[in-house]
């Protein structure tokens, strides 16, 4: 008996690889694992609630991070993506560190990118790869990535116990017109515990030196409800104390968000066909700027493992998975153990403590090949 089947039926794809968020982790390395000829089914996030506001964060993203998206097209426009070509780094005793791009021969120390910018290159590079398909749930495959940030809810479905450390602080995020231009420098300011950093945005044409920052304030829990729940003035008047005045006048440009700061890693990565990538597996502190470069080199590298494995072995294969943990661990285990030391020494405020940072800050910064070091690693280009 002859079946007839109508020439509109598209049966559903069987997914190899399931990603169970569609964040730029997700997103990044559903592109990947197409490239290889691989199935993938990528699973919407969460509709965000009606009338919510755009998201304010900015990425700091390197060297490595921008070669990877360029390479798969998706790296945002010009307006979206802000060069950084020197960075200011100012301790509560006249420490400081300077960074400039020119002195280590790279085009930037880093790339300050839009959060929405970004996703939205990379939804218009998922618009032209067949090998993925858009899920509303979970679809069975032989190998299940969890990439659903600190928040995850699947780790626990696969017995994952996620260890977190709260700083017990709030990271508060906004944008700021200045009254004086950035010139595509990164600051940031270390005092009483606290650390702010100011993100170069809207620099990125030629001879352009750009009015806008967005701001990263990581602050004690208590003072940030107290800031957050502060008028504008006051709110502004508190910025520009904090920053010294560096960029002079300060101007609310933004509505305010925050989020709890937290060390986190998973007690395991993976197991018979699932694997953790990115905020699901591991968080650090910002102050660094890498916890998105730590989860795009995570995507890289789960898609040349899986790239590199013997013909006979499934994507889900638990040896082969250990492999992407292993070469992974130790990256992330060294910027977890950088920034958290970092965060603890500022933290101390009693002497002698202040006077060793900032004789250490000082001396670093005259370190020759110790610093240009340090900014390599950064940049992702050692």
């Amino acid at each position: 008996m002859n079946v007839i089947v109508p020439r509109s039926y598209n049966p559903p794809m069987v997914p190899d690889v399931c990603i169970r968020g569609a964040g730029v982790v997700g997103r990044t390395l559903a592109l990947l694992l197409a490239r290889d000829r691989l199935r993938v089914g990528l699973v919407r996030d969460a509709a965000p609630a009606s009338g919510a506001a755009s998201d304010v964060r900015a990425y700091a993203l390197n060297a490595a991070s921008k070669d990877l998206l360029e390479m798969l097209r998706a790296w945002p426009d010009a307006q979206h993506a802000t060069p950084v070509l020197g960075m200011r780094v100012h301790g509560d005793e006249g420490g400081e560190v300077h960074f400039d791009a020119q002195a280590h021969g790279a085009p930037a120390l880093a790339w300050i990118v839009d959060v929405q910018g970004l996703q939205e290159r990379l939804a218009d590079a998922l618009r032209y790869q067949p090998l993925v398909e858009w899920l509303d749930a979970p679809a069975p495959a032989a190998l299940t990535v969890i990439c659903e940030g600190r928040a995850s809810t699947a780790r626990a479905e696969f017995g994952v116990q996620f260890e977190v450390t709260s700083y017990r602080q709030r990271a508060i995020a906004a944008r700021l017109h200045c009254e004086k231009p950035h010139d595509r420098l990164a600051r940031q300011w270390f005092a009483e515990g606290e650390i702010l950093a100011f993100l170069p945005l809207g620099g990125s044409e030629p001879g352009a030196n750009g009015n806008s920052v967005a701001v990263v304030w990581s602050v004690e829990e208590q003072r940030a409800t107290d800031l957050l729940a502060s008028d504008n003035a006051a709110f502004e008047a508190q910025l520009e104390a904090a920053s010294h005045r560096a960029l002079g006048k300060l101007s609310l440009a933004s509505e305010r968000a925050a989020w709890p700061l937290q060390l986190a890693q998973a007690d395991r990565w993976c197991g018979p066909g699932w694997v953790l990538a990115g905020d699901a597996a591991h968080t650090v502190h910002p102050l660094a700027g890498q916890g998105l470069n730590l989860g795009l080199a995570d995507a890289r590298e789960l898609a040349q493992v899986l790239h590199q494995r013997e013909y006979w072995r499934s994507v889900g294969d638990l040896k082969l998975l250990r492999r992407f943990e292993r070469s992974r661990k130790a990256d992330v285990l060294a910027m977890a153990g950088a920034t958290d030391g970092l965060q603890q020494l500022f933290a101390q405020q009693a002497e002698p403590w202040a006077t060793l940072r900032n004789w250490g800050m000082t001396g670093f910064d005259r370190s020759g090949p110790l610093k240009d070091w340090v900014a390599r690693q950064a940049m992702g280009r050692l």
